[in-house]
């Protein structure tokens, strides 16, 4: 009777241990079918059709879409090209001109603060004004140097002062927009020398604070940095 009860203890012990592996089965077969229809539309979402194919090589960075700050022309001459909203009836752009420190109301764009590092490098930099500005925006998911961030980005890295201008002219008191308020904002744009720099806007309170940097140093962006490229 004793050995009986103990066979009896036994099959039970074991077919409570089948009901739990059971139970776990389904419930990561359920939680499978809840969970992977929202990742693979949050997926769809931040990916463009050119974007897509490349995803496997991008590490560091969550795709964002791409954006156009563009206007038809206001001129009335008929052959005159569509120019950015931000440079309405503008040839050049002249960075002296833009960036400058004013946080005062009537201040084109509110900013705080310029490193010395940007006035050096970027002051006397002119750019011909394009027809219209498309930038792609990412997310910074693992802190990375620009050395790394500009591999994944491959070609389509170099963005000019006058996209971030743009950009800022969107949000130039601080309004939310496609710049991070909370994370810096980085461009790479070559300088008036040509030499390749990374440019973050970073909003401090009461403005813009506009810095640059080299890009072959060890500086690392922390995650949740907003990237910026054409």
């Amino acid at each position: 009777m004793i050995a009986l009860a103990e066979d009896q203890g036994q099959q039970m012990a074991r077919l409570h241990l089948y009901s739990l592996a059971l139970v776990t089965i389904l419930t990561l077969l359920v939680v499978r079918t809840v969970i992977t229809p929202v990742a693979d539309t949050e997926t769809i979402r931040t990916q463009t059709p050119d974007s897509a194919s490349s995803e496997s090589n991008h590490l560091n960075l969550i795709w964002g879409v791409r954006m156009t700050c563009s206007l038809p022309p206001t001129s009335a001459e008929p052959l005159d090209p569509p120019t950015t909203s931000a440079f309405v009836g503008m040839r050049q752009f002249h960075a002296r001109e833009h960036f400058k420190k004013n946080i005062t109301s009537s201040a084109e764009v509110r900013i705080q603060w310029i490193g010395a590092t940007f006035l050096r490098r970027y002051a006397s930099k002119t750019e011909d004004v394009a027809d219209s500005t498309a930038i792609r925006f990412y997310t910074l998911f693992r802190s990375s140097r620009d050395s790394k961030i500009i591999e994944e980005l491959g070609d389509s890295h170099e963005t000019r002062l006058a996209d971030l201008w743009c950009l800022l002219k969107a949000q130039a008191s601080g309004e939310v927009g496609i710049l991070f308020l909370n994370a810096p904002n980085v461009f790479y744009v070559r300088d008036s020398a040509g030499v390749l720099s990374a440019v973050d806007a970073t909003w401090g309170g009461a403005g813009w604070e506009i810095g640059a940097s080299p890009v072959d140093g060890d500086r690392q962006w922390s995650s949740g940095t907003r990237v910026l490229s054409r």
